[in-house]
């Protein structure tokens, strides 16, 4: 079996394609299967893609984008499966997905793990949104062999569109990042967050709670991300993500945090985040939002909160109590090695491809 993976990203680079597709890939290898990466987005025009300015860099590194798409459409007749990761090109109408189904009858796999049919208000102004041709997505959906889906969410959307619509979370493997992790007893509680640019934002649903505990208890607050948080608070310690330093940064904290607003496009998150914290056995206080309802065990693994007083008691009862944020961690271990591990979806990542 040949495998061509049409992802948007340089291979290592961004967290939902290298634990969609790169992570699967030594699996591809047990089973004797060849496949190959095509990024739309360059190595060197990666570092600036997401920052202010460099237009001229940006706009040179999307042409070249697309014309490695025109010269791949040359190479698709060599493969016997055609997975996109979230889309082929990042603006326009889906020409390369309708020339691989449609004239040259290829069977596409169609993955996404974000309502990506809808605009993201975090996210750039109205002109830059219409070219992102949101509704393309259901195209693609209908054109597919078969869509994998983060959550039920989006497969709920997918299956309007294609009845070979799977369910298939992003997974962890906890072979590797499974840490028998001893808490500091006497250390002072690191609450923390990770993630991008695009989800800082939701950081300051949380802002009036961390300044009401700020105010009672010493923590100290880590966000780890590609940019600096905005925020007024004084316990705050930024550190820049680094691939190689994730795990040891994420180590530092005693309880983890994912703040979602109730809206649509929330609703279409994969609760990575909290699956990350509770395998490294930290307890997850996440808002009560799309995945995250299924994801994390309230009372067990960590904590639901759907109102501002349910975060601060459930933050406060977390900071107070070191031997409850012990057990709640354990059991997060165990909880994201049964349901959300790469071990437990093999044969549905597998599945993918009969």
């Amino acid at each position: 079996m040949k495998v061509l993976f049409v992802v948007p990203y340089p291979v290592g680079q961004a967290a939902s394609q290298r634990y969609r597709v790169e992570q699967w890939l030594p699996l591809l290898q047990e089973q004797g299967s060849l496949y190959k990466l095509a990024p739309f987005w360059s190595q060197s025009t990666w570092p600036v893609l997401y920052k202010p300015g460099h237009i001229g860099k940006k706009a040179l590194g999307l042409l070249a984008g697309f014309w490695r798409r025109l010269l791949l459409l040359a190479r698709l007749p060599r493969y016997d499966y055609i997975f996109v990761h979230r889309e082929a090109t990042p603006v326009g109408p889906p020409w390369f997905e309708w020339v691989a189904a449609k004239v040259l009858r290829k069977k596409i796999i169609f993955d996404f793990d974000d309502a990506i049919w809808l605009p993201d208000s975090n996210r750039g102004s109205g002109w830059r949104k219409k070219l992102k041709w949101r509704h393309k997505t259901a195209q693609i959906c209908r054109w597919s062999y078969k869509v994998s889906c983060g959550n039920d969410y989006l497969r709920n959307y997918a299956l309007k569109y294609n009845a070979a619509a799977v369910l298939l979370p992003t997974v962890l493997d906890t072979d590797q990042v499974c840490i028998n992790r001893k808490e500091q007893q006497t250390a002072e509680v690191a609450i923390g967050w990770i993630g991008s640019h695009s989800t800082l934002p939701y950081l300051q649903l949380l802002e009036p709670v961390l300044q009401r505990l700020e105010r009672k208890y010493s923590f100290k607050l880590y966000i780890i991300a590609d940019r600096p948080p905005q925020l007024q608070l004084q316990s705050v310690i930024f550190k820049q993500w680094r691939r190689g330093t994730e795990t040891e940064d994420l180590l530092e904290f005693h309880i983890g945090l994912m703040p979602l607003p109730d809206t649509d496009w929330a609703r279409g998150k994969c609760a990575f985040k909290a699956l990350q914290y509770m395998a490294l056995g930290i307890p997850a206080v996440v808002a009560g939002v799309g995945a995250n309802l299924g994801a994390v065990a309230d009372g067990r693994t960590g904590y639901i909160c759907q109102t501002e007083q349910e975060w601060y008691e459930r933050l406060e009862e977390l900071i107070l109590e070191p031997g409850k944020r012990a057990g709640m961690g354990a059991a997060g271990q165990e909880w994201v090695k049964a349901r959300y591990s790469l071990q437990a979806h093999r044969h549905t990542f597998l599945s993918l491809f009969s």
